[in-house]
């Protein structure tokens, strides 16, 4: 029975990413927006301006100031990223890093699906049937950290292979495949490179299969329970839509900064842009206002809301087709 969840869950996983995986890679390019660019070298000011008026010992020129070194940064919608990433990096970029969204969601949501079926049977009142709101809870609370966990390396080279269009030519790290960029930067930047920002993830992920699974569950049951519809395909949608709606507010800020530290180029000699996760999100409020940590959440709902839908119809399709094995 354990080994059939993970199966169950796992395929509906992947069906699920993969079909909404340019959702998610628009997203990840707009939490990436309004992210501060490199410093632009200053030109040496020791070298003597060509308008410079030698009057002296005591004379003095009034020098022009310093352009501002604060740009202004223009932020678009899900829309104008969508469009700006086909006529820029055509049609095939929207699928950039599908490979890794393939084994992410072999790794972490096959691990998290299967362990919340194993706790939902151990963790059910036998003389009730019914699985408490707290259990389930705590049962998403822990399949999703460990999933994380065992999934991350996936999830950095999924970010960093969505997020590399948006760079300058010069700068791209330009992965063939999932493993191609697992490979690079085991050898670039060590094997600990592989589970950079792991504490969001293991946070983000735990906040998500929480609010996810548990009030999927919670919703089809109250559907059920109440008479509102039968067990079938519009309670299916109608609770899946919502569990949706649910993890995205739970989890977008922790997903901005979880997206902003894995992106982060460390390069030997150079301070990195975010020392951890805290400094990452004090920067980020400082230089771009609270609601930066809501960047991305009309693509995060749009993504969240059909992937969730398409995860749970297709698992309790699945469920159907292999409940005599």
């Amino acid at each position: 029975m354990g080994a059939k969840g993970f199966v169950e869950g796992g395929i509906a996983s992947i069906v699920a990413g993969c079909s909404t995986h340019p959702l998610d890679l628009i997203k990840v390019r707009m939490q990436l927006q309004g992210e501060s660019a490199p410093a632009v070298p200053v030109s040496n000011p020791s070298l003597r301006p060509a308008f410079a008026y030698n009057g002296g010992v005591g004379s003095t020129v009034a020098m022009p100031h310093a352009p501002s070194q604060v740009a202004s940064v223009a932020k678009s919608g899900p829309v104008s990223v969508g469009l700006k990433i086909y006529q820029t990096e055509g049609v095939s970029a929207l699928f950039s890093g599908i490979s890794a969204t393939v084994l992410r969601q072999t790794l972490y949501s096959t691990t998290r699906m299967g362990l919340y079926e194993i706790f939902r049977n151990k963790w059910t009142d036998e003389a009730t049937g019914t699985f408490p709101l707290t259990r389930k809870i705590t049962a998403g609370l822990l399949a999703g950290g460990i999933g994380a966990a065992v999934g991350n390396p996936a999830d950095v080279a999924m970010v960093r292979m969505q997020a590399d269009g948006r760079l300058p030519v010069a700068q791209r790290r330009n992965y063939k495949s999932v493993g191609d960029a697992i490979t690079r930067m085991v050898k670039q930047e060590g094997v600990t490179s592989l589970w950079r920002g792991s504490s969001l993830t293991v946070n983000r992920a735990m906040i998500v299969t929480a609010s996810q699974l548990a009030s999927y569950d919670q919703f089809k049951e109250t559907i059920i329970k109440k008479g509102i519809m039968s067990d079938g395909l519009g309670t299916h949608v109608t609770a899946s839509f919502a569990a949706g709606f649910v993890a995205s507010v739970a989890s977008n800020p922790v997903d901005v900064i979880k997206t902003r530290v894995m992106n982060m180029k460390v390069e030997e000699g150079v301070a990195p842009p975010y020392k951890g996760a805290v400094d990452c999100a004090l920067k980020t409020v400082r230089a771009e206002g609270p609601m930066a940590l809501y960047k991305g959440f009309i693509p995060t709902i749009s993504r969240q809301g059909p992937f969730t839908v398409v995860l749970f119809v297709t698992l309790e399709q699945v469920r159907k087709l292999l409940k005599d094995f």
